[in-house]
């Protein structure tokens, strides 16, 4: 989009900002406000809000509960910045971590607080694992994303991605994850195959990085015997599980960590967005105790001690025993299903729905006009809703409200897509 064609109330941004700016292109307006999930533009307006920061306001926006613990904090002048040095707030989310998630799933995690961002728990756990086995190679997915630096954007497979940054999938090797024509066939028994084959050509990896929910790669629920096969396969050709968690963990899919459907336990864990509670940055690698081999400061930051992501995370840990949110997520997810099922799926027979908890996909690939979904999204912001697309050539609808939104106004989120998807179609 060039200067000229954006408003002028949002010259400065053109003007100023780099053309890296993504988001807001498709969501031309300047807020200013936000509480629950709504948020207010300066120009009067309201919108629902279904992206959720992408996956890191779980909680909703200035939740009071999480709010009051920040400020009570921010007003004794505690520490606000500590590098990795010990200090009250991360011992109290330390305790508060392990006795509401880890020791009640039974769980036994070393936490590591990486960068504060998603692709840096990613870098340190595929740092880690090449470390631990001493082989450089990984399997990740066909479908996957994992963020934006050197390591995990290797491990991403969008193509357009990796070459537009001159980055190659240097000893990635992409596996099919079951969807479209990968669910025609034993997608595990193929891995199998490959490891056991001494003419495969691929080397045997350090780990596999998996997704239980490709978010970004267009809302794939991976099924629950797939997900067990995969730990029995890593577990049977000593190789190390990871599973990045950062946007469908948190309690997104309704238990805390999206893997718990499966019943399995992966050998690291990656945590971020949610994780802060407040929309703070913060990013941790579970790891189990065995595979903790880092020396000190093998992998540092500055910022890996964010004290208010600390805060809010704990207070988000209690909000969340307090409120039952695993009961409320399984009602509104519920409720979703319910509603894209039996109101948005038979608008047309080209429509696929996808999704678990409250992360839905409404896929509408098969229309074969990939400026659709995009002028839906539009069409649902016009209406006052926000909503990202994702998937293959942004062809999905991506529905990933706060977990706390008011059943009212996820009805009323849900209506605005049906319009869109009758105004779009229909024009």
């Amino acid at each position: 989009m060039s200067i000229k064609q954006e408003s002028n109330h949002l010259n400065i941004f053109a003007e100023k900002e780099s053309n890296v700016r993504s988001y807001c292109r498709n969501f031309p307006e300047i807020f200013h406000r936000a509480k629950g999930s709504i948020i207010y533009s300066e120009s009067g307006k309201e919108y629902i809000d279904f992206l959720a920061g992408a996956g890191a306001l779980n909680y909703g926006h200035n939740n009071d509960y999480i709010k009051q613990r920040v400020m009570s904090y921010l007003d004794s002048d505690a520490i606000a910045h500590g590098l990795d040095m010990y200090t009250s707030a991360k011992k109290e989310f330390l305790e508060k971590f392990s006795s509401s998630v880890l020791t009640p799933k039974n769980l036994d995690y070393k936490v590591q607080f990486c960068g504060p961002t998603g692709t840096n728990g990613v870098e340190a756990a595929l740092k880690l694992a090449r470390k631990i086995k001493k082989r450089p190679g990984i399997f990740s997915f066909m479908g996957g994303y994992h963020g934006m630096t050197l390591g995990s954007l290797s491990a991403t497979s969008n193509i357009k991605m990796r070459s537009g940054f001159g980055v190659t999938a240097n000893h990635v090797t992409f596996m099919p994850y079951p969807y479209g024509f990968m669910e025609s066939f034993d997608t595990i028994g193929f891995i199998e195959s490959v490891l056991s084959d001494v003419n495969s050509g691929i080397e045997k990896p350090a780990a596999i990085l998996f997704e239980t929910v490709q978010a970004e790669g267009g809302i794939i629920v991976a099924p629950v015997e797939w997900i067990q096969k995969l730990r029995n396969l890593c577990a049977r050709h000593d190789i190390l599980l990871i599973c990045d968690d950062i946007q469908v963990g948190c309690g997104r899919t309704g238990p805390f960590f999206s893997f718990e459907r499966a019943n399995i336990v992966p050998d690291m864990v990656v945590l971020s967005k949610s994780i802060g509670g407040y929309g703070f940055p913060m990013s941790l690698l579970l790891i189990k105790p065995e595979l903790d081999i880092w020396e000190p400061g093998e992998h540092t930051g500055t910022f890996r001690g964010n004290q208010l992501a600390f805060v809010g995370g704990a207070a988000a840990l209690e909000y969340r025993d307090n409120c039952h949110l695993e009961n409320e997520v399984k009602l509104k997810g519920f409720f979703l299903q319910k509603f894209l099922n039996q109101e948005i799926l038979p608008i047309n027979e080209s429509i696929n729905i996808r999704g678990i908890g409250m992360i839905w996909g409404i896929d509408i690939a098969n229309f074969g006009d990939a400026s659709l979904a995009k002028n839906i999204a539009d069409r649902c912001f016009e209406l006052g809703l926000i909503v990202e697309r994702v998937g293959r050539n942004d062809t999905v609808i991506k529905i990933l409200p706060p977990l706390t939104i008011e059943i009212s106004t996820l009805q009323t989120g849900c209506s605005i897509i049906k319009q869109a998807f009758f105004d779009c179609l229909l024009h």
